[in-house]
């Protein structure tokens, strides 16, 4: 489904990203981890055409992400806050999303009250603008954005920095549930959450590929032993 080939990100003489090969498939639910400056953050970017390649390309269901929009129709995505609309209430900014995607108010709002318990009580109905929510608030509220509209692809940079315990877990479960038939694209520096939900994690060091597994009971383990040394 996503496929990265030559892929190279510099700025100036600094290369941030080299990714020779890179492969995932539909339905995969697909981690990045690595330390600050791994490259997580520009190899999402490049795909969602946020920034430009310095060479290569990268393919979604065969489509060059920097030739054509065709890949916007079924991929969602929350990178930061900067991909909310700050002057919108919660209630106001779903039902835009909703919109994009050919939902009516009333679909958007069912679905969206499935996370009342994810958003416990602060976010749906709440009359703020999005700009003066917690942090953690802010980040629900993109996090379910970015399931309005059925996606094949949803990207999430780092979605459980800035959230309590119980919704970390309550995220892992949404994760979970809606992730059949769809692609996740998940980064993480914490290797316990990128193991709990993740299928197949890559480790970035450098802007490189240093590590390619296949999640299984000794996962964790190589994780903790890899960022050990």
């Amino acid at each position: 489904m996503i496929t990265a080939e030559n892929l190279r990100k510099n700025y100036g003489k600094h290369t941030v990203l080299a990714i020779d090969a890179l492969k995932i498939p539909a339905g995969e639910i697909f981690g990045l981890v690595g330390n600050n400056g791994a490259g997580k953050t520009t190899f999402f970017s490049l795909l969602l055409d946020l920034i430009k390649p310095t060479s290569g390309v990268i393919y979604s269901k065969g489509i060059s992400v920097t030739k054509s929009e065709a890949w916007k129709k079924y991929t969602t995505a929350f990178l930061d806050e900067s991909f909310l609309i700050n002057f919108l209430t919660p209630d106001e900014y779903f039902e835009f999303v909703g919109k994009l995607y050919g939902w009516n108010k009333k679909d958007t709002e069912q679905f969206v009250h499935r996370f009342e318990e994810f958003f416990h009580d602060e976010i749906i109905g709440v009359k703020k603008y999005i700009r003066d929510l917690s942090k953690g608030n802010q980040k629900k509220v993109g996090l379910i954005a970015a399931l309005i509209g059925d996606p094949e692809i949803v990207v999430l940079d780092e979605p459980f920095s800035n959230l309590d315990p119980t919704s970390q877990i309550r995220l892992k479960q949404i994760l979970n549930d809606f992730s059949e038939g769809k692609t996740f694209l998940i980064s993480s520096h914490d290797i316990n959450h990128i193991a709990d939900v993740c299928s197949r994690i890559v480790i970035l060091e450098n802007g490189k590929v240093q590590k390619d597994l296949i999640k299984s009971a000794q996962t964790l383990r190589e994780l903790s032993d890899y960022f050990a040394v």
